[in-house]
């Protein structure tokens, strides 16, 4: 027991919390009005491009059950969603002994699989501590039988492998501890003492972690609660004076941070300037689930590091080690392949910044001064790919797996690369096209289509929004916690209310035009109408009636039905507008996703 020395500890603690609160005001440090991400202390992080997440505690002892019961979707979230007993939970935890855990294996696996960080949960909500705490009995070291540090051994062994450690810390839930947040099953929430709490245990374990564990990248708070901004401030403050390179996680609260975190599993719709991160578990669950076998492929994580890239953030995938200390078989196995993909083409992730050409029907593009990195993710029908709005003067084209040199052609701004007959890589073959001059940003520009690609996706996001109409995101989920992002086009109510797309046709044929969208009962058998012109030609207008897809509840799938509206003859290569909009006024027309451009053949 660490009773008798916690109360001396303490006050030495919070004298330097008081002290510290008083350097720095809130609105002098990162916040809505800062120039986010740009400062040299962000520049190991912006070029880091891939980071690995680890949820591990006792939740990975349960795995997914707990008191005869099995929880799908998220499993750290065990103890809240069956409403254990904090004293229960804490006596069921006892059986957590990561017997197996070997720090140098963890991080051989992340360092073959070419990630630059680690973010492990020091304590999530359960209100466990994963390393030995002076604050609290409730930790690895006093309430289970392993009796050892592991983040004392991760630290050691990320410093050796030179890969920088961050730790993940649950600031404001706790339900371990009455005046901690989120546990309303067992301590009144009308009478809970939270600023005890983040006097007494909060604030004085993260003094901990910036002390004991060495030189940290990062530490990853996550949600606030309602928490003050003086006191989101005072983290910030306390991580910055003990560790100055130390970055801040902008789940810190009330607009402050380093870097921005977007929603689990989020991947903003387009560019975001600055020092960025995008979260995704590797199956569903952040903790260890042993029933939850929807492991993303490499080929999955390879696009989505991609994507991510090339809008300019970073990733952070996570993992959830088992109870015994063990990375699941998938996870090591697909996370090594992804490594192996990165050590050929790491060049187009590592230190990049996003395109300044929008995606295009082949793939993304990322980049650096003098280079465009070509991520062809679909090989066209006949091997030639394009790049418009290319405002550089090309030099050179060669694929970044063995070098092999590109064909290309430009002609103003439109630059045609072609293909060898195979790519080196079906998930992923990069190019790098070489410049000279300048290529401005061009990101609101006519969407490619061509008779090359079996669909061509037009997302709501790239479209104009006219009228009342607006993009927006609809989150919903599968399983508890497993939260899925669709961002959509609303808001259409009158005819006025409408979104809009430029589209370039590369070659004449038909196409048959389908829109994907979900609808309610307030949608349902609502009239729209698709209207499609050439420059300079005759418009067309297609109706089309809404069905009824489902009620949306964010908790509950979002489904969507693709409805096919028209079939499109283009004559010859050239400019199209494609507007939707309700046909009379009225309910909301749909929430549309995506429309889908598909070449007849």
């Amino acid at each position: 027991m660490k009773t008798d020395m916690k109360k001396a500890v303490m006050l030495a603690a919070l004298a330097m919390g008081t002290m510290g609160a008083a350097a720095q005001q809130p609105g002098e440090l990162w916040g809505k009005n800062a120039d986010a991400g740009k400062g040299a202390k962000t520049k190991w992080f912006t070029e880091a491009k891939f980071g690995l997440f680890l949820h591990w505690g006792p939740y990975s002892h349960f795995g997914g059950e707990i008191r005869g019961k099995r929880y799908y979707g998220i499993t750290e979230w065990i103890m809240h969603r069956d409403k254990t007993p904090a004293n229960e939970y804490a006596q069921l935890a006892k059986g957590f002994n990561p017997s197996e855990f070997n720090a140098e294996e963890w991080v051989n696996i992340a360092k073959a699989a070419g990630v630059k960080y680690i973010v492990i949960t020091s304590k999530h909500h359960d209100g466990f501590a994963m390393f030995d705490s002076k604050y609290s009995d409730f930790d690895i070291v006093e309430a289970t039988p392993f009796k050892r540090d592991p983040l004392k051994e991760l630290a050691a062994a990320c410093k050796k492998a030179g890969i920088k450690l961050g730790f993940y810390y649950s600031q404001f839930q706790d339900w371990h501890e009455p005046n901690g947040g989120g546990n309303g099953w067992d301590f009144d929430n009308k009478t809970k003492d939270y600023a005890s709490y983040y006097r007494n245990k909060s604030l004085p374990q993260i003094t901990e972690l910036l002390s004991n564990y060495g030189e940290l990248g990062i530490i990853w708070f996550d949600t606030p609660g309602n928490m003050s901004k003086e006191e989101s401030a005072e983290f910030m403050e306390k991580v910055h004076r003990l560790q100055p390179n130390c970055l801040v996680s902008s789940r810190v609260g009330n607009g402050l941070g380093d870097f921005k975190d977007f929603g689990d599993g989020e991947v903003p719709p387009g560019i975001v300037k600055g020092a960025w991160e995008a979260i995704f578990t590797h199956n569903d669950s952040w903790g260890y689930s042993s029933f939850d076998q929807n492991f993303k492929s490499p080929r999955e994580i390879i696009r989505l590091l991609a994507e991510v890239a090339s809008k300019g953030g970073n990733l952070m995938m996570n993992i959830g080690p088992d109870g015994k200390g063990k990375i699941p078989g998938p996870s090591e196995q697909y996370f090594r392949e992804t490594g192996r993909w990165l050590e050929k083409n790491g060049e187009a992730i590592y230190g990049t910044t996003f395109s300044p050409i929008a995606e295009q029907p082949w793939g993304v593009m990322t980049s650096r001064p003098g280079k465009l990195y070509l991520h062809v993710f679909d090989r066209p029908h006949n091997g030639k790919i394009l790049v418009p709005a290319f405002t550089g003067k090309a030099l050179k084209a060669r694929l970044l797996d063995g070098g092999k040199p590109i064909g290309f052609k430009q002609s103003g701004e439109d630059v045609w690369l072609t293909l060898p007959a195979s790519l080196p890589d079906a998930r992923n073959s990069v190019i790098v096209l070489d410049y000279s001059g300048t290529l401005e940003e061009r990101h609101a520009i006519p969407l490619v289509a061509g008779a090359q690609y079996e669909s061509i996706a037009l997302p709501a996001e790239r479209a104009a929004v006219h009228g009342a109409a607006v993009a927006t995101r609809f989150t919903h989920s599968y399983y508890f916690g497993d939260w899925k992002h669709a961002v959509c086009a609303a808001g259409m109510r009158r005819p006025e209310d409408s979104i809009s797309y430029r589209l370039r046709f590369t070659e004449p044929g038909d196409y048959k035009i389908t829109l994907q969208y979900a609808a309610d009962t307030s949608h349902e058998k609502r009239e729209g109408i698709v209207e499609m012109q050439p420059d300079g030609g005759a418009q067309q207008d297609f109706r089309f009636q809404v069905l009824l897809t489902g009620k949306y509840d964010s908790h509950k799938p979002l489904l969507f039905i693709d409805q096919t509206i028209a079939v499109v003859s283009v004559k010859s290569p050239g400019e199209w507008s494609l507007r939707i909009r309700p046909d009379a006024a009225g309910n909301e027309l749909f929430r549309l996703k995506q429309v889908k451009v598909e070449p007849l053949r």
